[in-house]
């Protein structure tokens, strides 16, 4: 072969290889509708190593399911590992992941999350249920007589933030700040290419956040307040405790996951129903099947589009061999629209009965507040389908978050019919 011949090949191969890597993610237009390169992904290697990415990339439903069970969490560097790496700035961000359940295997993890499941019971989320009705209409009076809002500004943002809040026994009113502190939070777990520039920024919302948890720990031994927060403050299993930095890593990941998670829920599933007339009339004409409705918009537009792990032993999948250690990215998003375990996966289909997707993990891993984040799915767009009609588009462009793992719309404006006009 001709040394041309031979470059012209290896071109070739560079830009298969860029055609399959999850940065394309970082493409605006790929960004807004992810599905068409996941199908692709499904069709020419669903389990590939990115190059770019230095991680196996896996997006059928089964293998993801496989990665999820059987591969393993503890994946964020430790602080030694960081510094080694040059990266001492970002230090703080792994001092408190490592105490994070959400980086945990084996008995770490089942210590840390027995507790918090302990005080994360059914019955503390469905006595939520009133207040965060109460909550939904309190934002929706707001803007009611308008007749248009920005659907993420002024509902999907603040909404899951003053549940949160509530949830945790923290002052409503500081609903605003802690969605920004998780906002920015967000980037470090949801990116996988961070921006330098915001460096700075988000280290100072992670240190203002744990300087107000733990200001919410002192105030709380001296007036307990009945929340989240003093539960874990008094839980015990088996005689243990968690220590006052674990209460505080746990509360910052429980708090942005919901957070962040929800709104991407309320804001993704809201465009969705508005670009699905018939199954917005559907819904509406039926409210009994809100409850399907959910779950179908769970797994339609993942709230989380993808999770990373580690191989615990050198294994194979999918016809590849991984080696021990080796990263290995779960594309949520992807493995629910897999054709091979959902009937006609492109179509909204809000009575789908076969729905077992992945948006809230699984297994070991499986995230224990998925009970609050359905409910307040649930009452959100009850809520909003009650008492805004005829609602619409108000614009068709859009912009969407800079993030490719808690992919979320920027803003969502949207007109209906005010009372006066019914």
């Amino acid at each position: 072969m001709s040394p041309a011949a031979l470059g012209h090949e290896t071109a070739e191969a560079h830009s298969s290889l860029a055609e399959l890597s999850l940065l394309r993610l970082l493409d605006p237009l790929v960004l807004a509708d992810p599905y068409p390169f996941y199908r692709s992904l499904r069709a020419r290697a669903p389990v590939h190593w990115d190059p770019y990415m230095h991680t196996w990339v896996v997006t059928s439903y089964n293998d993801v399911v496989t990665v999820l069970t059987k591969y393993s969490a503890a994946r964020t560097p430790t602080p030694e590992q960081l510094v080694r790496m040059g990266l001492r700035a970002f230090q703080p961000f792994a001092e408190m992941l490592v105490k994070q359940m959400l980086f945990m295997d084996g008995a770490a993890h089942s210590r840390l999350r027995s507790l918090c499941s302990a005080v994360f019971t059914p019955r503390r989320v469905a006595g939520l249920r009133t207040a965060i009705r109460s909550t939904a209409d309190q934002l929706i009076d707001r803007v009611v007589h308008k007749g248009s809002m920005d659907a993420i500004a002024d509902f999907a943002n603040p909404f899951p933030a003053m549940v949160a809040a509530q949830l945790l026994g923290f002052p409503v009113e500081d609903h605003l700040q802690l969605k920004a502190w998780s906002a920015d939070f967000a980037e470090l777990l949801g990116n996988f290419q961070h921006n330098p520039d915001r460096a700075a920024q988000v280290l100072s919302s992670l240190n203002d956040l744990k300087a107000y948890l733990f200001r919410q720990l002192a105030g709380q031994r001296l007036r307990p307040r009945d929340g989240l927060l003093h539960a874990l403050m008094t839980a015990k299993t088996d005689g243990g405790c968690l220590t006052d930095d674990e209460i505080v890593a746990n509360a910052i990941v429980t708090m942005i996951g919901g957070l962040e998670t929800t709104t991407n829920l309320i804001g993704n599933g809201l465009l969705t129903l508005l670009r699905e007339k018939s199954a917005l009339a559907d819904l509406r004409a039926h409210p009994d099947i809100m409850e399907s409705a959910v779950e179908e918009l769970l797994r339609y537009e993942s709230p989380s589009q993808h999770t990373a792990r580690l191989a615990p032993a050198d294994t194979a999948l999918g016809g590849k061999s991984i080696r021990k250690g080796e990263a290995v990215m779960a594309v949520i998003g992807a493995a629910n629209r897999d054709p091979a375990r959902f009937i006609d996966p492109d179509r909204l289909d809000l009575r789908r009965r076969d729905n077992r997707h992945v948006a809230f993990g699984w297994a070991a891993h499986f995230c224990f507040g998925a009970p609050l984040a359905r409910m307040e799915a649930q009452i959100a767009f009850t809520a909003l389908l009650q008492r805004l009609p005829d609602m619409r588009l108000g614009s068709t462009i859009l912009k969407w978050r800079g993030n490719a793992g808690l992919r979320c719309l920027v803003a969502l404006p949207i007109t209906f019919a005010t009372p006066h006009t019914n």
